[in-house]
């Protein structure tokens, strides 16, 4: 009998194909919107979480700056400063830490040639490397030993290597920073774009020594950045940062730190939840669609049994049962919503995988709201297509045989 029934539902849907397939579109483009929606935002937040990421595992950042100062709040970066003996001591005294590195930056336009580019110059001690996982193509990272001795050497990013030595190798040539000659030692391997559409190729580093005294003449650290050895140690190694700095900046109980310390993982928890939430937004707007689609399903289906009333009626006079005819349409309407459900997922899927290499975001398919949106789809099409079958099986045999 259900055999039956499906057969019918495909004999009536492919009568009117035109309306059959407008009836679909609803349910194609819900289904679709869903999957592509979610995808996109799964992949959104992986490449969020890379990208913070790639400038290290296991992170904490120490900025100046976050002390109460005449009832306003001091930003980070600001107001009181950080030194390069604060980030010794802390190397020095707080266990469970595995590199320190000091540093600071500001923006200068290089000269090479008859060449010039504008990049940010970053001040920092060689270990910054390891820390930000960056490698080096070509040359070397400078020594401890150039640090020590302030020797204007640098370290740069594929993108400042392109635009100031378009022709050849930079490594031995020399670069002006702020019209102070720099002899380059090496190039890092490019590392592309991060989430937000920043360079991370676009970069110069200095030795931090070499940046504080004989480029930008100041005594004090904009941020030191710690890596930890694992992830266990890091809220033990933030708090003991925290009583160390607070010690050495004289500071009583009861006051505000004049330093603000971020742990790298609960900057990415927060950006996850942040890319989740908009995810859901996106999702729940996209479903919206899918409801769109259920009501001309009902609409469709109306309209089929005012249509087919005469031949309801025939059915009925031949035998047909109240579950019979309410079954045929049930079956048609189910069978819309599996088939613009199933239609939709690969629509969908074609269009999130398109859509993230265009993007540049990881693919990312969500199985769960793959199933849930084809499963829903089918629930649509049985929940609105209820009251069109049950309409048509109440049809009285003899009044649907005179129906003109």
């Amino acid at each position: 009998m259900l055999k039956e029934c499906i057969k019918m539902a495909f004999e009536g849907m492919l009568s009117n194909k035109l309306r059959t397939f407008l009836t679909m579109l609803g349910i194609i483009i819900g289904v679709g919107a869903v999957i592509a929606m979610v995808s996109l935002g799964l992949g959104m937040q992986e490449k969020v979480k890379e990208n913070i990421s790639s400038m290290g595992s296991n992170l904490l950042i120490v900025m100046s700056g976050g002390r109460t100062a005449n009832g306003q709040r001091i930003a980070g970066g600001s107001g009181a400063h950080l030194t390069y003996d604060d980030a010794k001591a802390i190397e020095k005294n707080v266990d469970g830490i595995k590199y320190v590195a000091p540093g600071v930056q500001s923006s200068y336009q290089l000269v090479a040639g008859n060449q010039n580019w504008n990049t940010q110059v970053q001040g920092m001690t060689p270990n910054i490397i390891d820390i930000r996982n960056y490698t080096i193509k070509t040359g070397r990272m400078y020594t401890e030993k150039e640090l020590t001795s302030r020797d204007r050497v640098c370290v740069i990013g594929q993108t400042v290597a392109d635009n100031l030595f378009p022709e050849g190798d930079p490594v031995g040539k020399t670069v002006r920073i702020n019209k102070a000659p720099f002899r380059v030692v090496g190039v890092l391997n490019s590392k592309g774009q991060s989430s937000m559409g920043q360079d991370q190729d676009d970069v110069v580093f200095v030795p931090l020594t070499t940046a504080m005294q004989r480029l930008m003449g100041i005594t004090y650290i904009r941020n030191i950045t710690i890596q930890c050895e694992n992830e266990n140690t890091i809220e033990q190694v933030q708090s003991d940062v925290v009583t160390l700095l607070r010690q050495r900046h004289k500071i009583r109980t009861g006051e505000d730190d004049d330093f603000s310390v971020r742990n790298l993982a609960e900057i990415i928890k927060t950006a996850q939840e942040t890319t989740g939430s908009i995810t859901l937004l996106l999702a729940i707007i996209a479903a919206i669609s899918l409801l769109v689609g259920g009501i001309g399903i009902m609409n469709i289906m109306l309209v089929s049994v005012t249509e087919r009333t005469r031949e309801i009626g025939i059915r009925k006079a031949l035998g047909a049962t109240y579950h019979d005819i309410l079954l045929q349409f049930l079956v048609e309407s189910m069978v819309i919503g599996v088939t613009g459900g199933t239609t939709g997922m690969i629509l969908g899927t074609i269009v999130s995988v398109i859509a993230a290499r265009i993007i540049g975001w990881p693919i990312v398919i969500s199985v769960l709201a793959t199933i849930i949106s084809v499963v829903f789809s089918v629930g649509i099409g049985l929940f609105f297509g209820l009251y069109p079958a049950k309409k048509a099986a109440l049809l009285d045999p003899i009044d649907a045989l005179r129906y003109e």
